[in-house]
Order: structure tokens, then C-alpha cells, then sequence
């Protein structure tokens, strides 16, 4: 299964957008929170994404899930095409999205185009 992990300058954030996908696509979901600093502060760890990679990766990829800016930047540096992704996606719709079709057993490829749907997504 492809595994998620979510990269939010906020560990609180990640957290409980892990607690929503997890509850919406169901509690098997490989997907781990990546937020905050090292030290519990705001902000991006290299080492905390690397760590969540490693922990949901079953061998079938891993989408990567950031937030904004600096957590764009550092996502970026744990990226293997074909193995580890970033998807370009609004945080929570996007990571519902990519966790629903990862449950469903979808690849990588069609795990991304599915976070990457959620950018079309309307409310009203």
C-alpha cells in the first residue's frame, strides 16, 4: 500500500490531520504526521520527514503531503521519482484524497492523481 505522510510547520496540525485521514480512509491507512521542529517548535525538520518516510513506506511509494512554504522546500529534499512524491495539493482535501485511493490499494501514480484532484474540489 502506498503510505502518506503529511508536513505541516505545526505538529498539532499533522497530528490531527493524521487523526481525520485515519478516520475517513480507515485506521489500516499507512500515513504519519511530519510537523514541527526538532526541538517542538514551528517549523519544517528534515529529519521528521525522513523518520514518517520510513515508517509508512511498504514498498509501494510514499506521497508527500506539505502544508506551505518552508515544508514545500524541505519535502523536496526526500524526493525519489517513482518512489516518493510530492503532491501539490490543498493539506487536508489532498491528503483525504491520496489516503482514500492508497486504502483502495491504488499505486503511487494514481494515489498522486488523486490528491491532485482535490484542487477541483468545490464546497458550494
Amino acid at each position: 500500500m502506498v503510505g502518506l505522510v503529511l508536513v505541516s510547520h505545526s505538529a498539532g496540525l499533522a497530528a490531527e490531520a493524521v487523526r481525520l485521514v485515519r478516520g475517513i480512509a480507515g485506521a489500516g491507512t499507512p500515513v504519519a504526521a511530519a510537523g514541527g521542529t526538532d526541538d517542538g517548535g514551528l517549523g519544517t525538520s528534515l529529519d521528521l520527514i525522513e523518520a514518517a518516510v520510513r515508517a509508512v513506506d511498504q514498498g509501494d511509494g510514499v506521497v508527500l503531503v506539505p502544508d506551505l512554504g518552508s515544508s514545500v522546500l524541505t519535502a523536496r529534499l526526500v524526493e525519489e521519482p517513482g518512489r516518493v512524491v510530492l503532491a501539490d495539493v490543498p493539506f487536508v482535501e489532498g491528503a483525504i484524497a491520496a489516503a482514500v485511493a492508497a486504502s483502495a490499494g491504488m499505486p503511487l501514480a494514481d494515489v498522486l492523481a488523486a490528491a491532485e484532484e482535490a484542487r477541483t474540489f468545490r464546497k458550494l
